[in-house]
């Protein structure tokens, strides 16, 4: 009995608390949204099965090298015993690895063509980012300070890599709660965006049916990368690394010389750098430093944050009707948030209940790009100004 007893002290069960148990929970609920429901499975998954190893108390075990779970919080930052598994496999969130690795898939995947092709579209995808800055002043507020206050407003942008790598860099406190709010929100897309978009236009808006956008040249496609890297990166230098990233993968793309490699950053890296960084995040989510109430006002700032920036482009795409002869659907604005690309296919589900014959996802991918560009140099303001 004595040896039954110490061998049930060396359980989970003996060091479960009521924290780890609503984080396991929450995990689990995240598993099956992914599942069930197919929201943003690809990201979901891995935090979801994250949040679970890393609430799994390991009471008196020796910290190794070999284990995965030892880990302690030090001003409230989550740290992994150095040498473990988890230390190294969290180094890439905390050190700012993973989001421009993720940044040069995206780039290697987008096709900036319809952007290209009707250039009025992207001040949509700028005009989204109204939400950063107001959320970054309803933090302060708040009682939350400039860091802190910029790394929440980003989730805004709907970006999750972005926002991981801002919070890292600002506030990596609140890295968890950050990343968790940002997924989530991405992730509910479908259920957060067309409430707000039927609210704001009327029906005559939402059956405008825009010009076809025109035909880009491929030269146009290659030299737009090295001039927007260019641009961007002079007006916000903070956002070279994720610009930087971003447009090298889409110059892979365009190049047509190197599709080995294009095809390698949109489909094998982009895939394991996701599985790293959604499980990493996941399992610094600890009942610790999670639940608390920083990370509640956190979860409603990013959703205030990002129904700004969904309503900041829905208007804007308004008031640009006011001057403009060739109109544009006003739905389209909601999706300057970086969501790519689940706010473009929102805008087409919305008009096509109204009309089935407007076809909007092409002019809506137009400020869905330019919105991931946009919350980068959000990012690169806020890290400029801030650090």
């Amino acid at each position: 009995m004595d040896i039954f007893s110490e061998f049930l002290q060396t359980t989970g069960f003996a060091s479960m608390t009521l924290g780890n148990l609503i984080m396991i929970v929450i995990g689990v609920v995240f598993i099956c949204l992914a599942i069930m429901k197919d929201y943003e499975p690809l990201l979901l998954v891995p935090i979801g099965m994250g949040a679970v190893v890393g609430n799994i108390p390991i009471p008196g075990m020796p910290m190794s090298v070999y284990d995965t779970e030892s880990w302690a919080i030090v001003d409230g930052v989550v740290q992994f015993t150095p040498g473990s598994v988890m230390s190294y496999l969290y180094s890439g969130v905390s050190l700012g690895i993973y989001p421009p690795l993720i940044f040069l898939g995206i780039g290697a995947m987008t096709d900036f063509s319809t952007m290209l092709s009707n250039p009025k579209l992207v001040l949509l995808g700028a005009a989204a980012q109204v939400g950063v800055f107001l959320t970054f002043f309803g933090a302060i507020y708040l009682g939350f300070d400039f860091a802190e206050a910029g790394a929440i407003g980003i989730i805004g942008g709907a970006d999750g890599p972005t926002a991981i790598f801002l919070a890292s860099q600002l506030a990596p406190h609140l890295l968890g709660a950050i990343a968790i709010a940002a997924y989530s929100y991405m992730a509910l897309v479908p259920v957060i965006q067309p409430p707000i978009m039927r609210l704001l236009t009327t029906r005559e808006e939402r059956l405008i049916h825009m010009t076809p956008p025109r035909k880009v040249t491929q030269r146009e496609k290659i030299i737009f990368p090295v001039a927007a890297f260019l641009i961007t990166t002079l007006i916000a230098p903070g956002a070279v690394v994720l610009l930087g990233m971003l447009f090298f993968g889409n110059l892979l793309k365009e190049s047509m010389v190197t599709e080995r490699l294009a095809a390698t950053a949109r489909t094998a890296m982009i895939d394991i750098v996701t599985i790293l960084l959604g499980f990493s995040v996941g399992a610094s989510t600890k009942a610790d430093t999670f639940l608390t109430s920083q990370s509640l006002q956190i979860f409603g700032l990013g959703a205030l944050s990002f129904a700004i920036a969904t309503a900041g482009g829905v208007l804007f795409a308004k008031f640009m009707n006011l001057f403009l002869t060739d109109k544009i659907n006003p739905l389209v604005g909601a999706a300057g948030v970086s969501a790519v690309p689940d706010s473009a296919r929102v805008v087409q589900m919305v008009g096509q209940q109204e009309d089935p014959h407007n076809f909007l996802l092409m002019h809506a991918m137009a400020p869905n790009v330019a919105g991931v560009v946009g919350s980068a140099i959000a990012a690169g303001v806020l890290w400029s100004v801030l650090t």
